[in-house]
């Protein structure tokens, strides 16, 4: 994917208007309640003035990184029915009251690429091993379980929390780095992660197809 490109019309999802994410992140949003019960939680978001303009229930939204239906609008306002499973596999059951997190709103037809294509689909978690701060940048040295460090790679596409970034370093071992540019610090919630702290991680669908169809004909020459 050539960044800056435009979606292509054979992009286009059920309503016609959106149809994926470009883990270009909005801003943040702050937690106004989540309501965890026995199959899933019910999250309430204030966004920022005008950044629910036009959103309906129904709209799919990403939040920190996972794609969300929206269920009722309301001001500033909107709510999210989060089910068991999402919990289970994303850090959406932490989130507290006060606190925050990433946003991105679809994309639509006829909009610009300025990341990667991103579904909102988790495809594991990340814990911050590290964060160091190498002649005034910001880096996150993330750690992952070793399955999934395949689909990893240096100068590769990689979704965090929402967010289009490009791994730096990969060690085998089962750590990875990102470096963070002001922007990207100002416009999300990486600002405030702290070593220990638990991060979404959508891996680039493209690279983890080309990975296994290698590895597939691989075995099949053996």
């Amino acid at each position: 994917m050539v960044r800056g490109r435009l979606l292509p019309e054979s992009s286009k999802g059920a309503t016609g208007s959106e149809l994926m994410f470009t883990g270009i992140v909005q801003g943040i949003a702050k937690v106004s309640e989540n309501v965890i019960g026995a199959g899933g939680s019910k999250l309430v978001l204030e966004f920022p003035a005008s950044a629910m303009d036009g959103a309906s229930p129904g709209m799919s939204i990403a939040i920190d990184g996972v794609c969300l239906t929206v269920v009722e609008v309301s001001g500033r306002a909107s709510s999210f029915d989060v089910v068991g499973e999402t919990i289970a596999r994303t850090t959406l059951g932490e989130c507290v009251a006060g606190g925050y997190v990433n946003y991105e709103r679809a994309a639509k037809y006829g909009g610009e690429i300025g990341g990667h294509e991103m579904s909102g689909h988790i495809s594991t978690t990340a814990e911050i091993i590290e964060i160091s701060n190498p002649d005034g940048n910001h880096v996150l040295t993330l750690e992952v379980a070793p399955e999934w460090m395949r689909y990893i790679l240096a100068k590769g596409f990689i979704g965090l929390d929402g967010a289009s970034l490009t791994v730096a370093t990969v060690n085998p071992a089962g750590n990875f780095t990102v470096w963070l540019i002001p922007e990207t610090l100002a416009r999300t919630c990486f600002s405030q992660r702290q070593v220990g702290d638990i991060i979404n991680v959508e891996i680039d669908a493209k690279t983890q197809a080309i990975v296994e169809t290698v590895e597939k004909y691989m075995e099949a020459r053996e």
